[in-house]
């Protein structure tokens, strides 16, 4: 290699490590970028630019510094109590598992049936009997950070967070019944699972915003009653503009 090609090389390389410090910079302060950049707790490169979200006035968003919450517990902890119940020693077969269901199906079309409800006390969501599994996580994975403040960009380096966006509470609560494996901005879940809403879970979401309906009651960032409180409403947003989507069979 020539000399006179070594000053350049030395200059490129010192571009690319300042571009690197600088996305690193702008994911750690919550910039105009997201990332979703673990896959469970393993990284993973991914960069997705997000539009900032215009309903952040009505989440009580806080400063980053302003943050005094323990770091949430992973998802998946987040819905272990759930897994356990299903999964206990001397649980059902197969087969016994399927007979109770047609037999709650039949005992649900029979009676009016039962919709999730929030306490008042503590704001956590109370799923009846008969839900499915997946979506008791799901509730599950939304009471573990229902009072977290609301910081945009949260929840998306890590599920593991001290604060959570939008759509950083949606993938955490997604996640926690495996519908989801890396916290997703709210443009990324305008195309997530099927079209139209689902029998107990919808995703609402454009560009800026996301929120999800599940069986009676609202879980979203905006609309709280301040920057502590649940995200379990009972009072329904506007729907206007946003795609409407949800998992498969649920």
């Amino acid at each position: 290699m020539s000399k006179a090609r070594q000053p350049l090389l030395y200059v490129l390389a010192a571009g690319l490590a300042v571009a690197a410090v600088a996305v690193t910079l702008s994911l750690v302060s919550g910039g105009s970028g997201k990332a979703a950049v673990r896959a469970g707790d393993r990284p993973v490169a991914r960069l997705v630019a997000e539009a900032p979200d215009p309903l952040a006035g009505r989440s009580f968003a806080v400063s980053a510094a302003s943050v005094h919450h323990a770091k949430a517990r992973s998802p998946h902890a987040a819905a272990r109590d759930v897994r356990e119940a299903f999964l206990s020693p001397g649980a059902p077969t197969d087969q016994q598992v399927i007979q109770e269901l047609q037999q709650e199906q039949a005992v649900q079309e029979s009676e009016p049936a039962l919709r999730v409800t929030v306490d008042p006390l503590d704001g956590t969501a109370i799923a009846p009997a008969g839900l499915p599994v997946q979506v008791q996580e799901v509730i599950a994975g939304g009471n573990a950070i229902r009072d977290f403040p609301y910081v945009y960009g949260g929840g998306h380096l890590s599920f593991i967070d001290d604060a959570y966006d939008c759509s950083g509470s949606v993938s955490y609560a997604l996640a926690a019944a495996g519908l989801i494996k890396a916290p997703e901005t709210s443009g990324q879940l305008v195309a997530w699972g099927k079209p139209g809403p689902g029998r107990y879970i919808t995703v609402f979401a454009d560009d800026g915003h996301t929120f999800m309906w599940v069986d009676g009651v609202w879980f979203d960032t905006a609309g709280r009653a301040g920057p502590y409180t649940t995200r379990w409403l009972t009072q329904q947003p506007s729907l206007l503009g946003y795609a409407v989507r949800h998992p498969a069979g649920l």
